[in-house]
């Protein structure tokens, strides 16, 4: 299963006049009952991540699970170290194949424990694994289902987990489960129907995670440190702080003024001019104390590939030499500068993230690749046929990031003759676009963070293509089967075999960039800023001993290096 980083929506255009106003209005307010709850030197305060108000701890439910039900509350097997490409034993203290069987060690001294109460509920098992594993397997709506498609059943002895599996295991989206799955209490989930199992709110959730939910507020909720967990006493990782308060997500520059008035420690949320804050035009560190995980340009790591979806159903969509015209017109570097101000970087024609570089054939992509030049893109365009058919680009409204940046496309594209509306439908009426067809070009990025590039090519070409393409696949509704062919052989590749899957990929490669179904635009930002009033030592690329993801959106805590960032985290 493929993981999926919500975009964040943005605020206006960055100014020092737009900063103070909401500064002065909202410092004396936001926090002010929380801090009196928590307090504030003993509580790391958060942001830029939750949509919804906190009323569902379910790491079942993906669309309504609440900032920190996977990762400080539930836990997976592994880790995933997207920075060195590593994986890290968790709730698993090892686990490997075995001909077509995977075994887990699982991880002895891990105590289930009770929120709020801190009530010790009982020891993992290997038959809480087992039946976590088996969840996923015999329901068909579990958002794991998928990855365990070729598990033909599971088998326990102690702390032992045997996985049994087809002659042909799908080891790819294995891998994505072991990393990303929760590992759930039988003793409480098998009590509960296959339908509440996905979709019961779990306000007091008995898991194995370094935090207990504390409390909530219609805008927040509020974790305490676990005195029992396992991470302590075996890997040596303490919080500094007692108490973690997510805040619901609000606009970004009334974010950005609660960042500023240190009444938030870390936000995930974009932040407008925030490179002019770390750099100095503006106070930078010295001013105002933020961090950033680079120091300068691009300040955030990648975290998803934003892509232009044409509507391969459609003409002129639907020619190859069309989409060559679209990719060779659109400035990129000018969208880097102009709208992020540095703070993203532009994308490879290949479009894999920067952690994945080692899979990309350099000289596939030299050969193949596209680059920003009018003068190609018009001669791409007169090979096409185009017909000077009106045509519309859209993103949701509310994400001005986007908004600006499909103006600056719609622009270079006008230019060689294409002629593109920018448009700015509500997400939802942009989400059914997406699904169901009815759209001619939109933004897109659903190519998340992976430890491979198995889920970025199941994207583009996943098939069959369905009337309504509900699960993020191919929305540019493209055939290619021959490419899908490829996706589904890499899946059945060990991990292991490096030489096999390399070569698999350097085809979907070529196939890729001769018939662009999808054009890569930017690498959207990790976002990240930490504020150094109360608290310091936030992951940084300059620290060799603390290159850690320092992100909580779903998908990032609990599966990636949150955790340890989080635990390296000193008062100021």
């Amino acid at each position: 299963m493929t993981k999926r980083t919500r975009a964040v929506r943005l605020g206006t255009a960055f100014t020092a006049a737009a900063l103070v106003a909401p500064l002065i209005n909202m410092a004396s307010s936001a926090s002010a009952g929380a801090q009196a709850t928590y307090p504030r030197n003993e509580t790391l305060y958060t942001s830029g991540t939750a949509y919804n108000p906190p009323n569902n701890f379910n790491p079942n439910d993906l669309g309504s699970l609440y900032t920190g039900t996977a990762g400080l509350l539930y836990e997976p097997l592994f880790l995933y170290d997207p920075i060195h490409n590593k994986y890290i034993p968790w709730l698993a203290k090892s686990g490997g194949w075995q001909g077509t069987n995977y075994v887990i060690h699982v991880r002895s001294g891990v105590q289930w424990v009770a929120s709020p109460s801190g009530a010790v509920k009982g020891a993992l098992t290997g038959a809480d694994v087992a039946f976590s594993i088996n969840l996923a397997k015999n329901n068909a709506a579990d958002p794991w289902n998928a990855n365990v498609s070729t598990v033909q059943g599971v088998s326990v002895s102690g702390d032992t987990v045997t996985v049994h599996f087809s002659k042909t295991p799908a080891y790819t989206s294995w891998q994505d489960f072991l990393w990303n799955a929760p590992i759930l209490p039988a003793s409480t989930w098998s009590k509960l129907s296959t339908t509440d199992q996905l979709t019961t709110a779990n306000t007091s959730p008995v898991a194995t995670g370094p935090m207990l939910l504390a409390s909530t507020t219609n805008t927040q909720a509020c974790f305490s440190v676990n005195p029992h967990w396992w991470g302590t006493a075996q890997l040596g990782l303490k919080f500094r702080f007692k108490y973690l308060c997510d805040e619901e997500n609000s606009t970004n520059n009334q974010e950005l003024s609660q960042l500023l008035a240190t009444n938030i420690d870390w936000s995930n949320n974009f932040l407008p001019g925030i490179s002019a804050l770390v750099n100095g035009a503006l106070g930078g560190n010295s001013g105002y104390g933020i961090k950033t995980y680079y120091p300068t340009k691009p300040y955030m790591l990648s975290a998803n590939t934003v892509w232009l979806d044409l509507n391969t159903t459609k003409a002129p969509m639907n020619n190859a030499n069309f989409r060559q015209a679209v990719a060779h017109a659109i400035n990129t570097q000018q969208i880097e500068s102009s709208v992020y101000a540095g703070t993203v970087q532009v994308a490879s024609p290949v479009g894999l993230l920067p952690s994945l570089k080692s899979y990309v054939n350099n000289s596939v992509q030299s050969k193949y690749g596209f680059k920003y030049s009018p003068a190609l893109a018009k001669q791409f365009l007169k090979k096409s046929g185009y017909k000077g058919q009106k045509l519309t680009l859209e993103v949701p409204n509310g994400w001005t990031d986007w908004m600006a940046g499909i103006d600056v496309i719609a622009q270079d594209l006008n230019a060689i003759g294409i002629h593109v509306t920018p448009t700015y439908p509500q997400y939802a009426t942009r989400e059914s676009d997406l699904i169901n067809g009815t759209y001619d070009m939109a933004l897109d990025n659903n190519a998340g963070i992976d430890a491979t590039p198995w889920s970025y090519f199941q994207r583009i070409y996943n098939l069959p293509i369905l009337k309504q393409q509900s699960a993020t696949l191919n929305w540019a509704r493209y055939t290619d089967k021959t490419a899908w062919s490829l996706v589904q052989q890499a899946a059945t590749v060990p991990l292991s075999n490096t030489a096999k899957l390399k070569s698999i990929y350097s085809q979907l490669e070529q196939r890729f960039l001769q018939s662009l179904p999808v054009i890569p635009l930017w690498y959207n930002g990790a976002w990240f800023q930490g504020q150094t009033k109360y608290w310091t030592n936030y992951p940084s690329s300059t620290s060799p001993t603390d290159q850690y993801t320092p992100i909580m959106w779903h998908g990032w805590l609990g599966a990636m290096t949150t955790i340890y960032a989080l635990a390296n985290l000193k008062p100021a």
